[in-house]
């Protein structure tokens, strides 16, 4: 198993590499980042030079690359060249996000896969019951509703919860509009209660799309495994249903789900944008969307390389655990 992890290590790093060499090349087509500061009011030659030259996009394309290259891998990700903003660290920035964006999608991914795999598991298990159908409707409603629109109707549901709150006397507990900018403050009850009241919407509506996938592609998995040729000589040797279901069917069948959960959760941490967008939520959604507006070109490739950094880390994950479900790809 050693020897399986370190190999899957040691392919990570030049796919990092490469990663990061597309990644620099996307951005550096992304076009002039000096081009608004240059329209802003009539420049000499010799500013336009020197300005070039300041913020290095005087150099070929490789040597950008390589000076980039070899900064990041020390901590220093670029400076911010927006007028007002010039000289800014885009590290803070872009860590500043991605930290918002991970207390936002953790909670929800957890919830997401642990109700996604026992709904999953159950109407596998409980074929063409009522249950199953219950449950595979829901979940292909939810999965066919476009992202905003369940977003909408979750948050005009926490609108009129508040309003029934404050109608009734109680404090407006739902928070629609993002997290309070200077943090939670009070007892830790009190923090607790303005945590989950301002989670509470975005939450549920990453919960309610990631169960809806997660659960249709648990329950193909099951079936498929439960119909295997030996959990059927298992079950005729007379063994117990429950532990045909556990002990030989639910530990094989989990290996669809890890692999798209973890493609999943990698992505996630680029962004939930439209859930971000819709509840307010300053994170790498919003992030990337001004950061392309504004030509930012280190912000983007910052964004870019922590998501293929995470990318690459979940797959990682994903292939030890493929490991540790079925011992025969360690031979491989």
């Amino acid at each position: 198993m050693f020897r399986y992890i370190i190999r899957r290590l040691l392919i990570s790093i030049p796919l990092l590499i490469v990663a990061s060499f597309l990644c620099f090349a996307l951005t550096a087509a992304m076009g002039d980042p000096l081009g608004e500061w240059k329209l802003q009011k009539p420049r000499t030659p010799a500013e336009i030079a020197q300005a070039y030259e300041r913020t290095g996009y005087n150099k070929p394309f490789l040597e950008r690359y390589g000076d980039w290259a070899v900064n990041f891998a020390k901590g220093d990700w670029g400076k911010s060249i927006a007028p007002g903003h010039a000289g800014k660290p885009v590290k803070e920035d872009v860590l500043r996000a991605f930290g918002v964006t991970l207390r936002l999608i953790l909670i929800a991914e957890f919830v997401a896969l642990a109700l996604g795999m026992a709904v999953g598991v159950i109407g596998a298990v409980r074929q063409y019951s009522l249950f199953d159908y219950v449950a595979t409707g829901i979940s292909f409603t939810m999965f066919s509703m476009p992202l905003f629109c369940v977003a909408l109707i979750i948050k005009q549901g926490g609108i009129s919860l508040n309003d029934w709150l404050e109608s009734i006397g109680a404090d407006r507990w739902i928070t629609t509009a993002g997290p309070p900018g200077d943090g939670f403050k009070g007892s830790f009850g009190e923090q607790v209660y303005q945590y989950t009241g301002a989670y509470l919407l975005p939450t549920i509506c990453l919960v309610v799309i990631q169960f809806a996938l997660y659960s249709r592609f648990q329950r193909a998995s099951m079936l498929d495994t439960l119909n295997s040729d030996y959990v059927r000589t298992a079950q005729a040797k007379g063994i117990s249903q429950g532990r045909a279901i556990f002990k030989h069917a639910f530990r094989n069948a989990l290996i669809p789900i890890v692999t798209v959960s973890s493609l999943n959760i990698g992505l996630q941490f680029s962004g939930a944008v439209i859930t971000e967008t819709v509840f307010g939520w300053s994170g790498m959604g919003k992030f990337i969307i001004d950061a392309i507006n504004g030509l930012e070109l280190y912000q983007v490739l910052g964004f870019m390389m922590v998501t293929a950094v995470f990318i690459i880390a979940f797959n990682l994950i994903a292939d030890i655990l493929y490991a540790f479900l079925d011992p025969r790809i360690r031979l491989d």
